[in-house]
């Protein structure tokens, strides 16, 4: 019953969250940490044990992937990032002809969350409202500027007069021109969702993102408020999603009907931890769903709501390290 964790990263939480409700279910179980420079991961130094892996545009990576989880008896892989998330998917199947399963939605869904024309069009469809994309001949200022494929707040602009744009804004084809929507009229929220294996919602956590540092939230606080029913209103079936889903909304601090929707991202977010202490438990389902082989049919509403995290910089120290 071992999993292993790509990408870890810096992702102390999250494993450490493995590592607690898998023993409660098995106590010889292990949750290992895979990262391409794994003795520079905080993660990995708080895994049970951690493996050097390729870079992921590299061609034996999957090989190599597969060659640790049959050397160590792992039969669950949980994906932390999105360059993984397609190559993991469209290979699902032979994965699992080798014993191995991936907590991971359809390459089909993936696809419309990488691409953010795609999942706008998506919530259109689901009658979820989203910021209006200009055209670069006619727009409205301010405005905001971002790629469709971006992620982590790469390469975004806030645009607030004309001479804030540049050739580079209208030349670069991946830029979406998108109505702003103010900070001072809207707070931003991090919604943390679990879909069963059936694609069905069981849980929906708002986190109120109060700071976010390099891309991640840095400080957070659980928000039992109406976006818990209008997601189980519009998104409570989503075909190929399974696992943690992260959805980012704005909602109005005046009006609490305005809410709009700006991106999926088909895997857990770096504050999901916040969702996990206030009572979310999905590692316990995904144990539950993908090891166990149980059900999780029920929707879990008692997580814990106005629960604040305060991040910061904590060490991990390394004994007789060789570099």
């Amino acid at each position: 019953m071992n999993i292993l964790i790509t990408s870890a990263g810096r992702r102390v939480s999250l494993v450490r969250a493995f590592k607690k409700e898998l023993t409660k279910i098995n106590s010889v179980g292990k949750v290992y940490a895979a990262d391409f420079n794994p003795k520079l991961s905080a993660a990995c130094h708080v895994a049970d044990d951690y493996f050097k892996v390729p870079r992921l545009d590299q061609v034996n990576y999957l090989d190599k992937l597969i060659s640790i989880c049959l050397e160590n008896g792992i039969k669950l892989i949980i994906p932390t990032i999105d360059t993984e998330l397609l190559l993991l998917s469209e290979n699902m199947a032979y994965l699992e002809s080798k014993g191995i399963r991936v907590v991971i939605s359809s390459s089909d869904f993936i696809r419309k969350c990488r691409n953010k024309r795609v999942i706008h069009e998506f919530f259109e469809l689901k009658g979820v409202r989203i910021a209006k994309e200009y055209r670069k001949d006619n727009y409205e200022l301010p405005m905001f500027i971002k790629p469709y494929d971006g992620s982590r707040s790469v390469d975004t602009y806030l645009i607030n007069s004309e001479s804030d744009l540049t050739s580079y804004h209208f030349s670069n084809e991946k830029f979406m021109f998108l109505e702003y929507i103010d900070h001072d009229e809207f707070d931003e929220f991090t919604c943390d969702l679990y879909y069963s294996r059936d694609h069905q919602l069981r849980c929906v956590v708002p986190r109120k993102r109060l700071e976010v540092r390099d891309g991640e939230v840095y400080k957070a606080l659980t928000k039992n408020n109406t976006l818990v029913n209008y997601i189980k209103k519009h998104l409570n079936q989503i075909d190929g999603a399974v696992g943690c889903i992260t959805a980012q909304f704005f909602l109005s601090k005046y009006d609490d009907s305005k809410i709009c929707a700006i991106e999926i991202n088909p895997r857990f977010g770096g504050g999901y931890p916040l969702s996990y202490l206030s009572g979310a438990n999905f590692p316990k389902w995904i144990i539950e769903e993908y090891l166990l082989n149980k059900s999780i049919d029920d929707k879990f509403d008692t997580w814990e709501s106005d629960l604040l995290m305060i991040r910061y910089d904590d060490e991990i120290l390394v004994h007789g390290y060789k570099d």
